[in-house]
C-alpha cells in the first residue's frame, strides 16, 4: 500500500499515549482508531477527521486493520458510482490477502465475500440483481401498505390500554419483521422469537450464530415450500425468475433482503419517532400541516441514516479519490452518516431538507438498495398510524437519558419510553382513528385538553378540530352529523381491507 495508505501491520492497539493525550486513539502513522474508548462518539470523531484530512481519512478497524473512511458527500457518491474502480468483493482487500484480518475478526460477517448480488461483479451481478429487482417489482405496494396498517394496529393494540410503552422494543423492532415476513411469504414465522433472533444475529452477541441459524432454518423451509408450490410472493418470484437461482442463492438473497430491510427500517422508525417526540419544531410542523409524515421520514434519513457506514468497497486498481492516492487492494468505508452532514452540502444543519432526497441513506450506483420503497412505506404508514391513535403521546423520560448502542456500522436507540392517556383497542381491519382524550388531567400532560364532562361510550371518527377554547368559554357542542359523506368512509374501509 502507498505511503498515504493506512496500512500499519504489527501495531499493538494496547500501546500508545495515555488517555487524555491528543495522540490517544491513534495507531502508528497517526491513523485514527474507529474502536475503543476514544471512538465512542463517532459523529464527533468523523468531524475531527474531516478537519484534519478533508473528505477522506485513514482509519483503523479492530486489531488495527487499515481502512479509509469516506467523509464527503460527493466522494461517497463517486465511490459507489465507479464500479470500474471499486468493487464490493473483499477477496481483493490487501489486509485480508496478507492475513491481517483473522477469521474471528468482529467485522468479518460484514466484510467476508458472499455469493450475493451486492458482492458480485459483471455478468454475475447482473444475473442476481435482475432476479432480485424483478421480484421486488411484483410486490403490490397497496397490499403492502394494508399489511403495514394492520400490523401497526395490532402492535398498538398491545399497549394502548396501558398508557405506557417502549416504542423500540414494542413497535420499531416488530413492525418491519411482521411486514417482511408477509412480503417474503412466511407470515406464520413472525413472532417474538423471530424478532429476537434477528436482533441477536445483527448485534453479533455470543449467541449470534445460533440466532442466525434459527432465521436461516425458517428461510430454508420457505425456499423448499415455494420451490414445490409457488405463490404470489417475493420468494416465489425469486425462485421462478429466468435467472435460475439455486436454493442456496435463493436463501442467501432472502437473508440479505430480510436482514437489510429489518435493520434499516427498525432504526428508521426509532429515529423518526424520537425526532417527533423530542424536537418541538419538528412536531409542530407535522401538526400544523407544514410537513407531511413522508417528508419527516426523509428529514430523518438525512439526520440519522439507518446505517452509519457500509462495509466495504475495495480498489480494483491504483486510483485517486479526493486528491488521495488509493492503492489497489485498499479498503474504503462508504459512510452515509458523515457524508450527509458534509458542510459543502449542508452548511446549516438546522435547515430543513424538505423535498431533497439526495441523502446517502440507501446508497447509490449498481448496489443501491432495491427495497428502499418498502422501508419508506413501513416508516410512513407506521408513524402516521401510531400518531393518529396516540395523538397525546409524550416522551416518558428526560431526553438526555435516552441511550444508544453504537458501532461503526450503525447507531441504535436502545429504548424510547412514552406515555399517553390509555386508549381502547381498535379493529385491525379498519384505518386508525383518533380517539378523544379523557377529560381528567395528570401531572405530566402539556397543553389544553377537552373540557367535555366525559367521553362517549362508543367514540366515532370525527373531523379534525382546532384546539379547544379556554375554560371560561363553554365548549362547542359536537356536530350532529359527520361532515364527510358516509359513502367515502365505506370506500376507505373497503380499501383498507383490500376488497
Amino acid at each position: 500500500m502507498t505511503s498515504e495508505s493506512p496500512s500499519l501491520p504489527g501495531t499493538d492497539p494496547t500501546s500508545g499515549p495515555p488517555p487524555g493525550c491528543p495522540a490517544h486513539g491513534l495507531g502508528a502513522g497517526g491513523a485514527q482508531r474507529l474502536y475503543g474508548p476514544d471512538a465512542e462518539d463517532l459523529d464527533s470523531l468523523y468531524e475531527r477527521l474531516r478537519e484534519q484530512h478533508g473528505p477522506i481519512a485513514p482509519v483503523l478497524l479492530h486489531d488495527d486493520v487499515p481502512m479509509w473512511v469516506v467523509l464527503g458527500h460527493a466522494e461517497n457518491l463517486q465511490l459507489v458510482r465507479s464500479p470500474s474502480q471499486y468493487t464490493r468483493d473483499s477477496r481483493l482487500w490487501t489486509p485480508l490477502r496478507e492475513g491481517m484480518v483473522k477469521p474471528d475478526h468482529p467485522l468479518m460477517p460484514h466484510i467476508a465475500w458472499q455469493p450475493i448480488c451486492s458482492h458480485a461483479e459483471g455478468d454475475e451481478h447482473e444475473r442476481l440483481r435482475d432476479a432480485v429487482t424483478a421480484a421486488m417489482a411484483t410486490i403490490d405496494q397497496r397490499s403492502v401498505r394494508r399489511h403495514i396498517g394492520r400490523h401497526t394496529q395490532g402492535l398498538v393494540n398491545g399497549f394502548c390500554e396501558r398508557g405506557r410503552a417502549d416504542l423500540v422494543s414494542q413497535f420499531a423492532e416488530h413492525l418491519p419483521m411482521a411486514v417482511m415476513c408477509e412480503v417474503l411469504g412466511m407470515p406464520e414465522e413472525y413472532n417474538d422469537r423471530m424478532v429476537q433472533a434477528a436482533r441477536d444475529a445483527l448485534k453479533g452477541t455470543e449467541t449470534a450464530i445460533q440466532s442466525h441459524a434459527y432465521v436461516m432454518d425458517a428461510l430454508s423451509r420457505l425456499t423448499t415450500r415455494r420451490r414445490d408450490r409457488p405463490d404470489d410472493d417475493f420468494t416465489s418470484h425469486l425462485i421462478t425468475h429466468p435467472a435460475g437461482l439455486t436454493d442456496d442463492e435463493v436463501r442467501e438473497h432472502l437473508r440479505l433482503v430480510l436482514f437489510a430491510a429489518y435493520e434499516a427500517t427498525a432504526n428508521l422508525l426509532a429515529n423518526a419517532l424520537r425526532m417527533v417526540l423530542t424536537e418541538p419544531g419538528f412536531r409542530a410542523q407535522l401538526n400544523g400541516g407544514q410537513m407531511t409524515v413522508p417528508e419527516a421520514i426523509e428529514q430523518s434519513l438525512w439526520d440519522e441514516p439507518p446505517f452509519s457506514t457500509v462495509f466495504g468497497y475495495f480498489a480494483k486498481q491504483d486510483t485517486e479519490l479526493a486528491g488521495r492516492r488509493i492503492a489497489k487492494g485498499d479498503g474504503l468505508l462508504f459512510a452515509p452518516a458523515p457524508g450527509n452532514v458534509d458542510p459543502r452540502v449542508r452548511p446549516d444543519l438546522s435547515a430543513s431538507m424538505q423535498g431533497n432526497r439526495s441523502h446517502l441513506a440507501f446508497g447509490g450506483g449498481p448496489h443501491e438498495c432495491p427495497g428502499q420503497d418498502i422501508g419508506r412505506a413501513i416508516a410512513d404508514v407506521g408513524v402516521d398510524a401510531l400518531l393518529t391513535r396516540l395523538s397525546d403521546i409524550q416522551l416518558d423520560c428526560a431526553e438526555e437519558d435516552l441511550r444508544w448502542r453504537s458501532s461503526i456500522a450503525s447507531r441504535h436507540l436502545v429504548s424510547l419510553p412514552v406515555r399517553f392517556e390509555p386508549k381502547p383497542q381498535q379493529d385491525v381491519g379498519l384505518p386508525p382513528r383518533a380517539m378523544p382524550v379523557p377529560a381528567q388531567r395528570s401531572n405530566w400532560q402539556v397543553g389544553t385538553l377537552s373540557s367535555d364532562p366525559a367521553p362517549a361510550p362508543e367514540p366515532q371518527p370525527v373531523p379534525a378540530r382546532s384546539a379547544p377554547l379556554p375554560q371560561a368559554v363553554p365548549p362547542a357542542l359536537p356536530d350532529p352529523e359527520p361532515t364527510r359523506p358516509r359513502g367515502l368512509w365505506r370506500r376507505l374501509t373497503r380499501w383498507w381491507r383490500g376488497d
